[in-house]
């Protein structure tokens, strides 16, 4: 079994389908064993203290740079024992030394088909208006590794969501989350801890 580590920002419903697919056995390889956040509040902290997992606050004012902070994440997730990151709504980007010390071992999911609406400053709500905005038809979601370009990193799956008439970012945030997100993220979590 690989140890995970799941960095979250806010309510955590990614980290509830992780623990959600840990329990119905769609994640069988690994097991999540801390959840950190940047930001003391998120709920995605009681998600974890629920169930009985690590929960820890790793907050950037605390540190004198980004490399500090990111340094400061890695450690922790070392001691650990973390083998496989997940970013679950993490809204922080990770730095070299983080990345190096978990090199194609770090799995995002995007709220949308990269390579269409991602990169830099392209998360949360923002991602849905600009694929309304857009008037394309078919949107979704992709789970890809992290690596040193803003979702960049190889694709590991995609789900597909249509848009439909009367679509408001919000409500279209909400379908691509139950019909993508939460479906495909433990399956790419599973892939990269049954990998050797």
């Amino acid at each position: 079994m690989k140890k995970i580590g799941v960095l979250v920002s806010g309510g955590g419903t990614n980290l509830q389908a992780l623990i959600d697919a840990q329990k119905s056995g769609v994640l069988k390889s690994g097991e999540i064993v801390t959840v950190v956040s940047n930001k003391a509040g998120a709920y995605a902290l009681e998600r974890a203290k629920n169930v009985g997992i690590d929960a820890h606050v790793i907050l950037r004012r605390d540190h004198a740079s980004k490399e500090d902070f990111d340094i400061a994440l890695r450690d922790y997730m070392q001691s650990k024992g973390v083998e496989v990151v997940v970013l679950a709504g993490f809204l922080s980007i990770l730095g070299e030394n983080f990345l190096n010390a978990y090199k194609d071992k770090i799995i995002n999911i995007h709220p949308s088909l990269i390579p269409s609406f991602c990169g830099d400053g392209f998360y949360g709500l923002k991602v849905h208006e600009a694929a309304l905005s857009y008037g394309v038809k078919v949107t979704g979601a992709t789970a890809h590794l992290v690596n040193e370009i803003t979702d960049g990193g190889k694709i590991l799956l995609q789900k597909a969501v249509y848009i439909e008439d009367g679509d408001t970012p919000e409500i279209l945030q909400k379908r691509v989350m139950e019909q993508a997100e939460w479906i495909i993220l433990p399956q790419a979590v599973e892939m990269i801890c049954a990998q050797d």
